[in-house]
């Protein structure tokens, strides 16, 4: 069959980093590895439209990747790609598989796809090509006719039938061996036209920076973390096959950098020490890579940290959130602010640079919470410090926390992600005012400090970044309006 996968236009806002969609690349290898003629379109770095697109390639199957902000232009896609093609169309994605229900309505989108897709998405394209052979001529509605009974046993799927019942199937049990995975399909993006990883920070051919994932899953529950809609059971790859997919993306694909994706890579030391030391013994150690989304502070022993290094371990992560104790511990994070700074501490000493991730704005935060925040960001003194104000999103708890006792001053989707430094919400005396101004002065609290500067501008790749840097931090530190012109040029590229 013909596979399109699907990103539809998303990074708008400049500055924002580009990178091949992991997600897809997974789907792909998984139709690839079925037989299926395979094509990912990004939206985000392609030149023709998706409606001129699909009128060329004219998919079977199409499936369409959608988080919180990004839905909205999902369902516009859906549309037009269904105004020039009939086609199966599927939705996957955390925002969809939190409400399914909600995309499924749409009269475009036939099947939502919840959790983890890639046995959901072989068992659609299974049952697709074997209705496909015994039907001269397609159509949807006759494929989703509910007589046919297509998807009645599908696990992990929400769909319509024809008749415009939606149906919610049981959940799926997410996939026990990563390693029964192929690996990502690469050579299916257009790789010359992405960013690196950390663009703001990191000089790096985006042709030559590669994402990897090693385990999927985390075990703890943050209240604010949109990725505890996806499986609590963390599961990992084996070292000898993480080793197989790096030495492939080093040695075939010419990896310059490699960013560790996982949510929590470091919940079994163990495995993580055995990969750094196959790194080494096959002198894979050269090229550096990053953990682009962190590592857990509470086994983040200073032993482990300085085999990574070895290991070409350049950049770690820190999930911070709040320098305030009750707020840390109201959030769920199952840490505290002494293991916190050891760990910093273990990652310097072993001459790793750091980010930290805080959060402004959590619930019952006031601006002495807050200006906590700011103080142990300073004090911890990462080479980057990343605030964000406080997002809630779906099937969070912070969101249900919100609906019950709060305002929500979203009333969009894409509010997500068109809005610039605007809060999403107040509760009791935390105003929009306050989280606005308490998340611009941490920026400047911490940045503009003799320290962080010199530290930046001694980097070569500050000034091979320069005019980036520079409107990053005019963008920053300056407050601005929403972007409207933005938002009319993509909802001008179909209705909802």
């Amino acid at each position: 069959m013909r596979i399109a996968l699907i990103n539809p236009r998303f990074r708008l806002p400049i500055d924002t980093r580009t990178t091949a969609h992991l997600g897809l690349a997974y789907l792909a290898a998984m139709s690839e590895q079925r037989g299926d003629e395979v094509v990912i379109f990004d939206a985000d770095i392609e030149e023709q439209t998706v409606a001129e697109f699909v009128q060329q390639f004219k998919p079977d199957l199409v499936g369409i990747t959608a988080n919180t902000p990004q839905v909205k232009q999902a369902w516009r896609t859906a549309h037009m790609i269904k105004e020039v093609h009939d086609c199966l169309i599927v939705l996957g994605g955390p925002h969809v598989s939190v409400l399914p229900e909600e995309s499924c309505e749409k009269p475009y989108v036939d099947v939502v796809v919840r959790g983890e897709g890639e046995e959901a998405w072989i068992e659609i394209s299974n049952r697709l090509e074997t209705y496909l052979k015994d039907q001269p001529e397609y159509h949807t509605s006759a494929f989703m006719h509910p007589e046919n009974d297509m998807f009645k046993d599908c696990l992990g799927v929400s769909f319509k039938t024809s008749d415009g019942h939606i149906h919610n199937n049981p959940d799926r049990t997410p996939i026990a061996d990563l390693d029964s995975l192929p690996w990502p399909a690469y050579h299916l993006f257009k790789m010359e036209r992405y960013t690196n990883l950390q663009p703001a920070t990191d000089h790096v051919d985006g042709a030559r920076s590669f994402s990897i994932m090693t385990s999927r899953g985390c075990p703890y529950r943050c209240t604010f973390c949109s990725q505890s809609i996806m499986p609590i059971k963390w599961r990992s790859r084996s070292p000898q096959n993480v080793l197989a997919e790096w030495r492939h993306l080093v040695e075939d694909l010419g990896a310059q950098e490699i960013g560790v994706l996982d949510d929590s890579a470091n919940i079994r030391i163990k495995r993580l020490e055995e990969l750094a030391h196959a790194l080494i013994d096959n002198k894979l150690n050269h090229v550096p890579w990053i953990f682009v989304n962190g590592i857990r502070a509470n086994l983040a022993t200073k032993e482990m940290l300085g085999l990574l290094k070895q290991a070409g371990l350049k950049r770690t992560a820190f999930g911070v959130e709040s320098g305030d104790p009750e707020i840390l511990r109201s959030i769920d994070k199952k840490v505290d602010h002494d293991t916190i700074r050891q760990a910093f501490k273990n990652a310097r000493e072993v001459d790793l640079e750091t980010i930290a991730f805080m959060i402004i704005g959590l619930p019952g935060e006031t601006r002495e919470t807050m200006q906590r925040t700011i103080d142990f960001a300073i004090e911890l003194d990462p080479v980057i410090a990343n605030f964000s104000m406080m997002t809630p999103y779906p099937g969070t708890k912070v969101y249900e926390i919100i609906k019950r006792q709060g305002r929500f001053l979203i009333n969009d989707w894409e509010d997500y992600v068109f809005f610039e430094q605007k809060a999403r919400y107040e509760m009791g005396e935390m105003t929009a005012e306050l989280v606005e101004e308490m998340y611009r002065k941490a920026y400047r609290s911490f940045y503009l400090r003799p320290s962080p500067i010199m530290r930046r501008v001694k980097t070569k790749d500050f000034w091979l970044n320069l005019p980036r840097n520079m409107r990053i931090a005019a963008n920053t530190f300056v407050p601005k309006k929403e972007k409207d012109g933005l938002r009319k040029a993509v909802e001008a590229e179909g209705a909802i």
